[in-house]
């Protein structure tokens, strides 16, 4: 396996405001498409737009296993502070500069956090059954593999995905598209019709090239873009073995 800690560099950006949460983000798959921007401009909070990279919006199906999430400066989180989660992301901008991301969907399989998350900061959390593996080639190489499905939905067939890629060689120098989809230091969100921006810092991503060996998703559609996934290839495929992020209170966009 490839050790996350090996390679992070640790230090982030700092944060604009006090600390209110750390994770580690682990074994994350980042398989993306390039779209129009005029259908994710309709999906976002008042006062933020799509982030474009060489013109174009990003929309972005990524898997990762949550580890070791605390509160504030605290320690993790028994049981809640890890699990499998997989969302449905844009790459947004605010009125006021910052540049995050905008959740369409977050699938997790702890009830307790989908709850929490929608409660406190309104980011569209589902509950879902999910399942992790890792693997080895015959020639050495990781595999990782991905099942998710919606618990708890009206949704017949309920939103489901699988993905697996096998892992290929690290990038030493990520290009700036690899750096634009990965280095986002924020999330934009909306509260009581407030929309909000959600300051987070990590070191610099350990990127690797990877290759799709599975991919059979609905939860791209279910968030709003149908007709994309299984209409083409993703653009852009890559795998980290992780960082640690930390999170900061929201700010308001002004």
């Amino acid at each position: 396996m490839l050790d996350p800690t090996a390679v992070l560099d640790p230090q982030g950006p700092p944060l604009p405001t006090l600390q209110i949460m750390s994770q580690w983000w682990r074994d994350l798959c980042f398989v993306h498409w390039a779209i129009d921007p005029a259908p994710i401009a309709a999906l976002l909070p008042r006062g933020v737009r799509p982030d474009l990279h060489d013109g174009r919006a990003w929309v972005g199906l990524i898997p990762f296993r949550m580890v070791d999430a605390g509160v504030g400066r605290g320690g993790p989180v028994p049981y809640l502070g890890t699990f499998l989660e997989m969302n449905v992301r844009t790459y947004t901008i605010d009125d006021s500069g910052h540049r995050g991301v905008a959740f369409l969907s977050l699938e997790a399989e702890r009830a307790l956090v989908v709850i929490g998350a929608r409660g406190f900061f309104n980011v569209p959390y589902q509950w879902a059954r999910m399942r992790y593996a890792a693997g080895v080639t015959s020639d050495g190489r990781l595999t990782v593999d991905y099942v998710s499905l919606r618990r708890a939905t009206r949704a017949r067939p309920a939103p489901r995905s699988r993905l697996g890629l096998v892992v290929g060689p690290a990038i030493p120098e990520p290009a700036p598209l690899d750096h634009f989809l990965t280095a986002r230091f924020g999330l934009h969100t909306t509260l009581f019709g407030t929309s909000l921006w959600i300051p987070n810092t990590h070191g610099p991503w350990p990127l690797h090239s990877a290759e799709l060996l599975a991919l059979d998703d609905t939860l791209v559609a279910a968030a709003g873009l149908g007709g994309l996934v299984g209409d083409r290839a993703p653009d852009s495929v890559l795998y980290s073995p992780g960082v640690r992020t930390t999170f900061g209170l929201p700010q308001r966009i002004r």
